[in-house]
């Protein structure tokens, strides 16, 4: 029960091993973007920033960036910004560096006006990161307790085999990973609705289960407020062109990844849990958005369980390539249609439960057994490409 991984401080391990680049402002995101696309084993993660956001969005932005960087995947990380007090107290520089030196890893600064200029800067940051990757690099792989693995999972297109055999599948894998001692993180709190009774009887503290049922009734309000309910926008088409015909139908084949452990904890939008275990964490269903919150929370390793049965029959374009920033994004799926025409995407297939080849027990073990094989170093094929979607944060709103 071990796997090969990167010791960090506080008694962490990563799968992967990289640079992480933070613009802490908007202004940043094309020196951050110019820095990565020069140094090679480098990440970054530019959003739509903080500008026009109320307090409590830019705490859960902050609580985003400063997460990413201490996920133990991240060997170090340069914050870049205008200048030392530059905007809102929750985003500059120094504050959130701060925040990321908790880690114990390396962390450095640099601003515009102390560099000298928009292109010094860049300049600096490159001789900076090139340091850090190489230093990184002298870190080898050990053999570390499975007991200190993260995995997250958010699933999208969902169709009938999301419920019946892809999302039990990681649910069986996640009950292996949580009972030697792991972490589990599902999410999206729309495709809860309908089975939120449920999870909440299996939190082991009764705040938790209070915290999920007010976080499913607040979605609902918000809803509600735009004119709709929410069960006119969600389903999505393609769910209900899959046979999917209620929310509540598709939340109860949806909560089916949870497995079947107690729920230790009920976590914010990218919040790190403080035990190990399986927990539920507040978030969006947009793939640019939840894998990130998911390596936010610590994840090393991020899941997308898709259904995919009104995809294109042949080579279809995926939803989200490498949107973990810093966590890999492992793409399985239920639908054994879905694994024969998106093969150059899908790593794990639970297809052969609904031919009747397998059971979900069985699946499930080798699920956790890829787990273990990519935590030690296997790529998925999401990561042999060099391209990364949009990434939206997930802001209560509104924007002033």
């Amino acid at each position: 029960m071990e796997f090969l991984g990167f010791v960090r401080p506080n008694d962490e391990a990563g799968i992967r091993n990289v640079v992480l680049i933070v613009p802490s402002s908007r202004l940043l995101n094309i020196a951050a973007y110019r820095i990565t696309q020069y140094v090679y084993g480098t990440k970054t993660v530019p959003t739509g920033g903080e500008n026009g956001r109320h307090k409590k969005d830019r705490e859960r932005l902050s609580r985003l960036l400063v997460g990413l960087a201490r996920n133990a995947n991240v060997y170090g990380t340069i914050v870049l910004g205008a200048r030392r007090d530059f905007g809102y107290s929750e985003v500059e520089p120094y504050t959130l560096a701060e925040q990321m030196s908790h880690s114990g890893k390396p962390v450095a600064v640099l601003t515009v006006e102390e560099a000298g200029g928009l292109d010094r800067l860049v300049e600096q940051g490159i001789g900076i990161a090139r340091q850090f990757v190489h230093d990184a690099s002298l870190v080898k792989r050990e053999s570390v307790p499975i007991s200190k693995l993260a995995i997250g999972i958010k699933c999208g297109l969902s169709d009938a085999t999301s419920g019946i055999s892809g999302n039990p599948t990681f649910g069986k894998a996640a009950d292996l990973l949580v009972a030697a001692g792991g972490t589990a993180i599902f999410s999206e709190t729309v495709e809860i609705i309908g089975a939120e009774l449920d999870l909440a009887a299996r939190c082991v503290e009764k705040s938790d289960a209070q915290r999920l049922l007010e976080m499913v009734r607040q979605v609902e309000e918000a809803a509600i407020r735009t004119g709709e309910d929410i069960r006119t926008i969600n389903p999505l088409p393609s769910n209900i062109a899959a046979g999917i015909s209620t929310l509540e139908e598709k939340s109860l084949g949806a909560v089916q990844k949870a497995g079947t452990m107690p729920i230790q904890g009920v976590l914010e939008y990218a919040q790190r849990p403080v035990k190990k275990g399986l927990h539920f964490m507040d978030g969006w269903q947009s793939s640019y958005s939840l894998p990130m919150s998911l390596a936010a929370a610590g994840c090393q390793l991020t899941i997308y369980q898709l259904g995919g049965g009104d995809l294109p029959s042949n080579d279809p374009p995926m939803l989200a390539t490498n949107t973990g920033v810093v966590a890999p994004l492992m793409m399985i799926t239920g639908n054994p249609r879905t694994a024969s025409k998106a093969e150059k995407s899908i790593d794990f297939s639970s297809g052969s439960i609904i031919t009747g080849q397998s059971t979900i027990e069985q699946l499930g073990t080798q699920l956790f057994e890829k787990f273990v094989s990519v935590a030690s170093g296997e790529l998925t094929k999401g990561e042999t490409i060099l391209y990364m979607d949009p990434l939206e944060p997930y802001f209560l709103g509104p924007v002033f």
